[in-house]
């Protein structure tokens, strides 16, 4: 929160364009509203409405203080010395790049063909991995582990599941142990080997039959689920391919006009070590 935060206060005190909307504030006669700062955190994807009370206070409060400061700097005569116009000059040319840029990324239409035959040409990437759905219960001793193992092995089925819940709650030292040891879904990678090991090894509704020792203690496993290797279903993944397809082409469309833009302008490169120093 602390770098969205810095990133929303940066771009109030970067300042931008009024848009009406709701007034928040108002110094000497300049409006502060809401649609103002809701551009501002756009860039942040957030919206004033989203934010608390004391984040809400101290944006306006900063937008406050600028006009405050702008109004000392105008009096100042800054805005008629020529740092402040050639930087006015820079500013200009910026914003109307970043706007036409806008502008040509709002036009860029990705078809659901174009993405669903993207899909097909590249399924590698939406592969997911081998899943299992564990729990466990943690205690310090290896006997410890045993005695539970051995009030575990001679259940089966919802008996088994059941009774595992119960001993977590009440036994487990680990933190999921208030949740019956409920782990929920992990791939390998995401726990520690000897761990993961024993877990990919059971079928869904086996227990260990030995204690598994990590650097925490010692596990009792129970396998809730298991799910092998897949390819995501087009569905999940055609927000991604669509945001994926869209980039890709707004960055052509830049760089074929750039590229273009180069054959027609005159151009000359002053250092010593550039291989074209001037194109036509």
């Amino acid at each position: 929160m602390k770098l969205v935060k810095s990133a929303i206060l940066a771009s109030v005190l970067a300042g931008g364009m009024l848009f009406a909307g709701d007034v928040l504030a108002t110094v000497n006669g300049t409006k502060i509203t809401k649609s103002k700062i809701d551009a501002l955190l756009k860039a942040q994807n957030m919206s004033f409405d989203k934010l608390d009370s004391k984040q809400q206070q101290e944006i306006v409060n900063k937008l406050v203080e600028r006009e405050l400061l702008v109004e000392v700097a105008k009096k100042a005569g800054v805005d008629k010395e020529e740092k402040f116009k050639k930087a006015l000059e820079d500013f200009k040319k910026d914003l109307a790049i970043r706007l036409w840029m806008n502008k040509i990324y709002d036009r860029t239409i990705v078809s659901d063909s174009e993405a669903k035959k993207y899909y097909e040409d590249h399924k590698d990437k939406f592969k997911k991995p081998e899943q299992v759905h564990a729990r466990h219960i943690l205690v310090k001793t290896e006997d410890e582990a045993k005695k539970i193992i051995d009030e575990l092995k001679k259940l089966k089925g919802d008996e088994l599941k059941k009774k595992f819940i119960e001993l977590a709650k009440s036994k487990s030292i680990g933190p999921s142990g208030k949740n019956g040891g409920d782990l929920s879904y992990f791939t390998k990678g995401q726990m520690v080997k000897p761990f993961e090991d024993a877990a990919f090894s059971l079928k869904p509704g086996e227990i260990t039959k030995k204690p598994v020792k990590t650097q925490f203690g010692y596990h009792i496993i129970y396998l809730e689920d298991k799910k092998p290797e897949s390819v995501a279903k087009f569905e999940e993944v055609k927000p991604e391919i669509l945001a994926t397809m869209k980039q890709e082409q707004f960055n052509k469309t830049i760089k074929d006009t750039i590229e273009n833009q180069k054959k027609s302008a005159q151009i000359t490169v002053n250092l010593k070590n550039s291989e074209n120093n001037s194109s036509k």
